[in-house]
């Protein structure tokens, strides 16, 4: 038995890639990529809603908005949907407790896309950059965020363990939901 599991391990040493170091940094690289501009798109739209930066709207804008669309509390909602924005970019862009960024940001896009439609995908009424933007937190919470990431240096999340990324997920879609079942 021994033997066998020796020659078992020795075959998928003989059978790995020569590259392996660099298939592994080159996809580590990819998810730093996809980090930093998907993150920092959500604090560039969470600051939008905050401050006012970019152009946006800033908190009262954005919490009459909120009101209009049915929310209760329109004011209270902004804060909580800028912090979900950008403190959930920064970590995403940061690689920085993953899982929980991308479950604030589940439960944001599951409101925008119910606020949005469904009726189109492409623009000038079109949900395609919201799409995308979503499909990117939930790649990166189902993936982890790589070697270059701060969640790299946590014990607990130095490796992607499936049942956080499932788990994250689950939360941010419950609260979406529940957001959604407040609204008028």
């Amino acid at each position: 038995m021994t033997h066998e599991r020796r020659d078992q391990a020795l075959f998928r040493a003989a059978s790995a890639p020569a590259n392996a170091t660099t298939a592994t940094a080159t996809h580590d690289t990819g998810l730093l990529v996809l980090r930093l501009v998907v993150g920092l798109s959500m604090v560039g739209h969470g600051t939008m809603k905050l401050f006012g930066w970019f152009g946006g709207p800033g908190l009262t804008a954005t919490g009459k908005g909120f009101t209009m669309a049915g929310y209760p509390a329109g004011d209270a909602m902004a804060v909580i949907a800028g912090l979900s924005e950008t403190l959930g970019g920064l970590g995403l862009a940061l690689g920085l407790l993953t899982p929980l960024a991308g479950a604030a940001l589940t439960g944001i896009f599951i409101n925008v896309l119910d606020l949005r439609g469904l009726s189109a995908y492409f623009p000038p009424k079109g949900v395609e950059l919201e799409v995308l933007l979503f499909a990117g937190v939930v790649a990166l919470t189902l993936t982890g965020p790589g070697r270059f990431a701060a969640d790299h240096y946590l014990p607990v999340l130095r490796e992607s363990r499936p049942r956080y990324s499932w788990l994250a997920l689950l939360v941010g879609v419950v609260a979406g939901f529940v957001v959604l079942l407040i609204r008028d």
